[in-house]
């Protein structure tokens, strides 16, 4: 018996991080949703800047989505004149053989090419109050009409990092060639990666509609 109660208080306090504790968040979204404000889900500071709300987000249908990358090609080509996909604002390739979670025991039975074949895409959440804004020591990130995304202000920024150590979501992302942080700017309110995507798995969502798009993409994943 002590030996049983030393393992469970090794389990509590096991140390857990930010990152690790807003994905499993993630994971039940969609039953907060609807008691709850999404954008309230991406924030976890009561001292964060809060920004103007964007016009909406990118959000990929995981059932339509082939894993062609085109997205990825599309959005780097027309942001940063060369096809460089680990900077793309929308990222494909990571999730592309086991899905959001990296590899489990049960691999065959979760997402990606090694499991159900369901690609999940993941694109930049526009959050209310962005942890890589509000990490990022220059003031580099703002947002930014017409669209109000969250824009990198490339004079401003020296390629620290923080920004990119601080999204929960992993889609900040410094350019290894220009020394320059990344991320989605939402094209001015017309998505490049939406509107070349062959399949129409991505699509550029108005927050009134992001809610009910959460819940729905949460329910695909399941089935």
């Amino acid at each position: 018996m002590p030996e049983e109660k030393n393992e469970k208080k090794k389990f509590l306090e096991r140390p857990t991080s930010r990152r690790d504790f807003l994905k499993q968040s993630v994971k039940g979204a969609a039953g907060a949703a609807v008691s709850l404000s999404i954008i309230s889900l991406f924030t976890d500071s009561a001292d964060a800047k809060a920004f103007a709300t964007a016009d909406g987000i990118v959000i990929s249908d995981p059932v339509l989505c082939v894993g062609c990358r085109r997205c990825e090609t599309n959005c780097t080509t027309i942001n940063d004149g060369k096809a460089h996909p680990y900077v793309s604002r929308v990222k494909v390739g990571r999730n592309y053989n086991f899905g959001e979670y990296g590899p489990s025991i049960d691999y065959w039975n979760e997402n990606g090419q090694f499991g159900d074949f369901t690609i999940v895409v993941d694109t930049c959440r526009q959050c209310e109050a962005p942890h890589c804004a509000n990490a990022c020591p220059m003031g580099a990130i703002s947002a930014k009409p017409p669209a109000n995304a969250r824009v990198v202000d490339t004079d401003k920024c020296v390629g620290c990092g923080r920004c990119q150590a601080a999204c929960p979501f992993d889609m900040a992302t410094v350019d290894p060639e220009a020394k320059k942080s990344t991320k989605c700017t939402l094209c001015g309110g017309y998505p490049t990666c939406a509107a070349r995507c062959p399949v129409g798995s991505l699509k550029f969502v108005p927050w009134k509609d992001v809610e009910l798009a959460l819940i729905e993409r949460k329910k695909l994943l399941k089935n």
